[in-house]
């Protein structure tokens, strides 16, 4: 069945049915995809998101990958008092086909302000992914479509090389980055906090530390 359906997908005569940012909810209150399940809506197509080390089951969350997701959460204090906060691992919106859930997002306002709907990229300022076994689709698929939906800064943690990829400057209509910048961790990465200002962190303190042994945990990717 898996064969079939892979050349049926690379099939250049195939065509597609994308499921769109309405439907995809309806399929969640109906509980036919289970809300909170490891799961996000890209172009129209429901994946399962990826979070393991690169060769472990996909099915595991790295550590290391669960640390920097907990770094970017303690940006937090600091962001807030700039009038912008971090939310991680939540849904953000860009229909009509399309619902991602990076790993990190900078968004203006409170929490409040979203009481009642999912940040759109015009709240956005910048999003972020933690990437290690999900490192191709982080540099293709995700950036595609986070430069058609004019964010204006992506950052990709790149846990295999220890770097931050940074890309900015989206054009308009070619679903990519004008600019693209590899930071190491000796040096400073600028997060724009809004109004013109941004706020600098050394990029060190956003990798996990050299130290680390990548492990697996056998947990929900959600």
């Amino acid at each position: 069945m898996t064969s079939l359906l892979s050349r049926e997908l690379n099939d250049p005569r195939t065509q597609l049915y994308p499921i769109t940012v309405g439907q995809y909810h309806r399929m969640m209150r109906q509980g036919i995809i289970e809300e909170g399940a490891p799961f996000e809506l890209l172009d129209g197509a429901i994946v399962r998101k990826d979070r393991s080390a690169q060769g472990e089951d996909p099915m595991t969350v790295g550590n290391e990958h669960i640390y920097c997701v907990a770094l970017l959460q303690r940006l937090d204090e600091r962001l807030r008092r700039r009038g912008v906060h971090v939310r991680t691992q939540q849904p953000i919106s860009v229909p009509p086909v399309s619902e991602p859930e990076p790993d990190g997002a900078v968004v203006r306002g409170t929490i409040d302000d979203y009481a009642s709907r999912l940040p759109q990229s015009k709240d956005i300022l910048f999003v972020v992914e933690v990437a290690d076994a999900s490192l191709r689709r982080d540099r293709t698929t995700k950036l595609n479509l986070y430069a058609r939906a004019a964010i204006a800064v992506y950052f990709i943690v790149n846990l295999p090389e220890r770097v931050i990829e940074m890309y900015s400057e989206p054009v308009r209509g070619k679903g990519t980055y004008a600019r693209t910048r590899v930071l190491k961790g000796s040096e400073k990465v600028r997060l724009p906090t809004g109004e013109g200002k941004t706020m600098a962190i050394a990029v060190r303190d956003l990798l996990p530390p050299a130290t680390s042994v990548p492990a697996r945990r056998k947990r929900s990717a959600s």
